[in-house]
């Protein structure tokens, strides 16, 4: 995997705070095309092909990770959170976190947690939420905290260690949800920017995801595209007892054919199961709970095909989680063999085929 998916995971950006995500996407976006389409939200993309009279296919990842922001300090000088995307509070105990100045400055913290010495005997049946949890700096009083630069609305992410496990294969990191798919946009466009595609890409990534698909709904509409590929992480369950629908890791990108805002468009899966049978791609079927930027694009203007091609991810929405490489290049080998396969033809039959 290239440098650049370890350089986005060790950004910080939480949603509303993807400046310095945005300004890494700039930067490399720039390096292989001029055509750049941004829209007043903060999202992202690099036009290549511009000029086809093929159809214009737009592949997004998204900027934010789950993180949270400063809502106040205690008079003890403990700092009050608020969450930022879907999190647990029993997750987040005890996890080293950084709030981050105006000026990217580092302020680090664990969030409080009580040990089992203090808790003995106590029965606690209520599930901690998030934004219960309190965020220890060293303090000694809000005052203090304020000298050490604290205060309301900044935003606060898990520390990061990136690593690779034992046997080479996988890698451990905050953020795969989804700076995985802000790397893979820039790959695309670093691949294909040469190539004489039947169809235009717009390949890059959205914001405020995580806060509810805000940034999909804008950007989609900015690049009025006609096929909209969603590229996520999406969690697994095979350390868990999943089931042959729920995610694993090396088995292939996910082929998610569900979820509650967006259902697969027929043709659209048919033609992705045929191409990967054809090229010998792994894939597995997913079905999920949550959502993806393609439940936004799929309702802009008069409509929009969609369709996410997952990448198999553990424990996301959490402080870390686990990627396979061979999930990664087969997520990659889909992207490619489909963005070559849509010319106006072909999305013409994709599109009948209801």
């Amino acid at each position: 995997m290239k440098k650049m998916y370890q350089d986005l995971v060790n950004l910080p950006g939480p949603p509303s705070f993807e400046r310095e995500v945005k300004r890494y996407m700039k930067q490399e976006i720039s390096k292989h095309t001029d055509e750049i389409v941004e829209d007043k939200l903060g999202s992202i993309f690099g036009g290549i092909n511009t000029k086809s009279k093929g159809p214009r296919v737009m592949m997004a990842g998204h900027m934010d990770e789950v993180g949270a922001m400063v809502t106040g300090i205690t008079k003890e000088g403990l700092i009050k959170m608020q969450a930022l995307g879907g999190m647990k509070g029993d997750v987040f105990l005890s996890q080293h976190m950084i709030i981050y100045t105006d000026d990217l400055e580092e302020i680090p913290g664990i969030t409080a947690s009580k040990p089992p010495h203090l808790t003995r005997g106590k029965k606690e049946d209520t599930p901690l939420k998030f934004d219960d949890l309190r965020l220890d700096i060293g303090a000694e009083d809000k005052e203090h905290a304020e000298k050490l630069g604290v205060k309301i609305g900044q935003m606060i992410v898990p520390r990061n260690t990136y690593i690779e496990t034992k046997d080479g294969k996988k890698v451990i990191s905050k953020a795969w949800d989804d700076r995985f798919g802000c790397a893979m946009a820039l790959e695309l466009l670093e691949t294909l920017k040469d190539e004489a595609l039947p169809c235009s890409l717009y390949a890059g990534a959205t914001v405020q995801e995580e806060a509810g698909l805000r940034g999909a709904k804008t950007a989609t509409h900015a690049v009025n595209p006609d096929v909209f590929l969603a590229v996520d992480c999406s969690p697994c369950q095979d350390s868990f007892e999943g089931d042959e629908i729920s995610g694993n890791l090396n088995k292939g990108f996910l082929m998610r054919f569900y979820d509650p805002n967006a259902i697969m468009h027929r043709g659209m899966r048919e033609h992705i199961e045929r191409l990967a049978e054809k090229h010998d791609i792994k894939f597995q079927y997913y079905q999920s709970k949550g959502g993806t930027d393609a439940a936004r694009a799929q309702l802009s203007r008069s409509g929009v095909v969609v369709a996410t091609i997952g990448m198999p991810a553990r424990y996301i929405h959490s402080t870390t989680s686990m990627i396979h490489k061979n999930d990664y290049e087969a997520v990659k080998q889909m992207l490619l063999t489909l963005i070559r396969s849509l010319d106006s033809e072909t999305l013409s039959e994709i599109k009948a085929n209801v």
